[in-house]
Parts: structure tokens; C-alpha cells; sequence
């Protein structure tokens, strides 16, 4: 049975407006932010920020400065010339902070045939609102302001014994600068939430990746005197056999329910591959790039010598790459691995809330995806779960799309758990999570 929710949490998630929320989602939506051109729905956050009566605040970060000179720098994949961040807090400062956090980045369309509706229309229909990046996740985002509108519109706001500061980062989808620049920009916290898509569960662990180049040679011969060359194209398949065993090897030998249960926790492939100049030749040299898994309890230091180890060895047993070496270098995201306990105060509370505000205990889950979680947790010192609307599974996808309900559904479980947390009295979160601390919402098992 849950606890019930204190007067003030009631409150503020019936002050919740659904159908604002889904405009403001519409809006966002509608405005286009593939990573690398986020000014603009930054701009749109502010306003709307402003409008519900935030203090707002504007964090600007010169990208090629900070990619030289901060040693945490998570990497990138797309070009930018700016790194806007968006903060905006409630409350006082000098007491506890709670962070809900978002990112306002979307991946790019893809092929426009691919889409039965409208990339850019945010058009709802059957209860799903369409749209690049409506699930992945400016869902999430519009759960944040109809929390903080809430809040405010409650007069639960007023009363906050610490402070609510939400952030608004660019550049998750290709690393993470956008988180990092925030959280050297103070953007850190005693709990904090992200809102990516999670089906309403709780994810408290979560998988990394790096993505990397492999660069292999060969030796150029004639096509009709193909014996005199070395394809380099044979020589990377000898390295992709090696890094399957590897996968296999690494994942069989993961013993945690969390990423046990996801099958594959962390994956392997090659993505991209770039080679050869004519067809009656020999390739002398092929460019791969791929994409290599984090574990849980590893950091992408850790993964990345791991990589070069199963590479060095593959080389070393093959009578043409001993001599000839292959090179990889990293060239992306760098997302290392990330967790919470399942019995620390954060999920506790989180899904106590969910539970009394939706009728449902979540699930704590692991994922095998990298997230901006990661580095509010290891950089950030701040303990952090991610919770959202919308399935993963429609995240980059063609007629990506979030369930509207569920939108409404996580700003009012935001705006209780928050006002559970602020609210004056530190006994608020003491109850719930008392409540539930010897039933705590269900984990994966084997």
C-alpha cells in the first residue's frame, strides 16, 4: 500500500495543466534542434521559463576552448559553435538542491520518405504526439516546465525550505558537453532526475559506450593478380571476428540482475565502413567505425583499453597485421557506466511518489545505453535515476512519437516528489521513504 502524498505534493501535482503541457510540447517539437543547432529551442525554454516565473539563467561555453582544456570532456560527434545551456530555479538557495534535468538535442531525421507524419509537426493522434524528438526527449522536457508551472501556479513553490533548479542541456545525443558545461557551471545537486523516455519505470544503472575508428591496412594488387595483394577488407573481417568474441566474452561474464536481464548489455558493432578506390584493385586500406560497450562498473577509460587489448591481440595472431599494424583512435561519444543503489533515498522516494500519484510501484531498471546521468553521478557527485515518458524503442526512430498522457502523468509525479522533498519539514521524504524501504519496487532477476 503506497504512503499517501502530504498535503503539499497533492497539491502540486493536481495544479498540474495537461493541456498547457502539450502545447508547450507542440512548441517544442515544432522547433527544430538536431545537436549542433540547439540556440534556438534553448531560446523558446527561456521564454517559457521565464513566463512561469523562474529565475533564468543563461550558461555559455565556448566548445573548441572547452574540448582542449577540460579533462572530463565526454567527446563529440557533430560540429558546433556554441554549447547553450539553460538553468532556471525555484526556491532559495543554501539549503538542499534537487535538479530535474533535460536535454533539448535531437538526433536527425533520416530519410523524410521513412515518416509517415510530419518530422517537425508535433500532429497528435490516437493519443500519441509525433515528431522528431518528442520521445527523445522533449516529452521529458515538457514534463519539467508543467512540474514547474505547478509548483508555481500552487503556491507550493513559495514555500520551498532549499531549492528546485532545472537544466536544459544541448549535446547529449553526441557525448554530453552540454551536461558537463552545466555542471561546471554549479549544476549539481543532493538528487537529481532526468527525464529521458523510460516507460514511467525508474532506471537506476545504466551501460556505456565509446565510439571509435579503425583504420586497417592491406596491400594494393591487381585484381587479376590478386594473390600479390593483402585485402585490407579480409584483415578487418579477422578484427571483427575478434571483437565478437570479445562481446561474447564480456557479456556472458556480467552477473548483475540490472544488465543480465537486457540480454546484450553491451554490444558491439562496426557502423560505418569506408575502403578501396577501384573495383579491379585490391583494397590497401579500410576505415571502420563502430561503436564498443561500457559495463556497468567500468569507465570509458577502462572500456577503451579493453578495445585496444582485443585489437593488439587480433594483430598480433594474424601473419599480415603482426607487421602491419591496424590503428584505432576514439572519435566520439565517450559515455562511461553509471548506477545508484537501489536502496538509496532517491529511487526510494521517487518511486513512492510514482506509486501514490499513478497506482503503480515502477520497476528499477538498468539500460544498456549511455546517458547524461553518468556524469552528474561521476562528475557531478550528484545521485541521479533517469524517469520519463514515452518507450526507448521509438527514440530515433522514424514517426517517433511520445503517449500525451504519459507526459501529464510524470510532471505530476515530478511536481509531488519534488514538493515531498522542499516542502517545509525534512520529514516528508523520511515518510516515503520509510514506507518503502523493506518493499522496494521490483529489479530484474535472471
Amino acid at each position: 500500500m503506497a504512503e499517501p502524498l502530504s498535503a503539499s505534493a497533492r497539491r502540486a501535482a493536481d495544479a498540474v495543466d495537461g493541456t498547457r503541457a502539450i502545447t508547450d510540447l507542440s512548441r517544442l517539437v515544432r522547433t527544430p534542434s538536431v545537436t549542433g543547432n540547439e540556440r534556438a529551442v534553448q531560446d523558446l525554454v527561456a521564454d517559457l521559463l521565464t513566463e512561469i516565473g523562474c529565475r533564468v539563467e543563461r550558461v555559455e561555453t565556448d566548445p573548441a576552448v572547452f574540448a582542449r582544456t577540460d579533462p572530463d570532456w565526454p567527446g563529440e560527434e557533430m560540429a558546433r559553435s556554441d554549447l547553450p545551456v539553460v538553468f532556471a530555479r525555484l526556491g532559495r538557495p543554501g539549503g538542499r538542491r534537487i535538479l530535474l534535468v533535460g536535454h533539448t538535442d535531437v538526433v536527425p531525421v533520416g530519410t523524410p520518405d521513412s515518416w509517415t507524419f510530419d518530422p517537425w509537426g508535433a500532429e497528435v493522434r490516437a493519443g500519441q504526439l509525433y515528431g522528431r524528438g518528442s520521445c527523445d526527449m522533449k516529452g521529458g522536457d515538457a514534463s519539467i516546465l508543467a512540474a514547474l508551472r505547478a509548483l508555481v501556479v500552487s503556491g507550493v513553490a513559495d514555500r520551498f525550505e532549499g531549492e528546485l533548479l532545472a537544466v536544459f542541456v544541448p549535446s547529449e545525443e553526441d557525448g554530453g558537453q552540454g551536461m558537463l558545461a552545466a555542471i561546471r557551471a554549479g549544476a549539481t545537486g543532493e538528487m537529481a532526475v532526468i527525464t529521458e523516455p523510460t516507460d514511467m519505470d525508474v532506471v537506476i544503472a545504466h551501460a556505456g559506450a565509446i565510439v571509435f575508428r579503425l583504420t586497417v591496412p592491406g596491400r594494393a594488387a591487381h585484381a587479376s593478380m590478386r594473390r600479390e595483394g593483402v585485402s585490407a577488407l579480409s584483415n578487418l573481417e579477422h578484427l571483427v571476428h575478434a571483437l565478437e568474441t570479445d562481446e561474447t566474452v564480456r557479456n556472458t561474464a556480467e552477473t548483475d540482475p540490472l544488465m543480465t536481464a537486457l540480454g546484450l548489455p553491451y554490444p558491439t558493432i562496426i557502423g560505418i565502413v569506408r575502403g578501396g578506390e577501384w573495383a579491379s584493385t585490391v583494397m590497401d586500406e579500410v576505415v571502420a567505425d563502430g561503436r564498443y560497450g561500457v559495463a556497468l562498473g567500468e569507465s570509458w577509460q577502462d572500456a577503451e583499453i579493453r578495445l585496444r587489448a582485443c585489437i593488439a591481440a587480433a594483430a598480433d595472431a594474424h601473419p599480415f597485421l603482426r607487421e602491419h599494424r591496424p590503428t584505432i583512435e576514439l572519435v566520439g561519444g565517450r559515455f562511461s557506466s553509471a548506477r545508484v543503489p537501489a536502496d538509496h533515498p532517491l529511487p526510494l522516494s521517487l518511486g513512492a511518489v510514482v506509486e501514490a500519484t499513478l497506482g503503480r510501484r515502477p520497476a528499477f531498471l538498468g539500460e544498456p545505453y549511455g546517458a547524461d546521468m553518468r556524469l552528474l553521478v561521476n562528475e557531478g557527485r550528484t545521485p541521479t535515476v533517469i524517469f520519463g515518458p514515452g518507450h526507448i524503442a521509438k527514440a530515433h526512430s522514424a514517426d517517433e512519437s511520445v503517449p500525451v498522457d504519459d507526459v501529464v502523468a510524470c510532471a505530476r509525479v515530478l511536481a509531488a516528489w519534488v514538493a515531498e522533498l522542499l516542502s517545509p519539514g525534512r520529514g516528508n521524504e523520511r515518510r516515503i521513504t520509510t514506507a518503502v524501504a523493506s518493499s522496494a519496487p521490483p529489479t530484474p532477476t535472471e
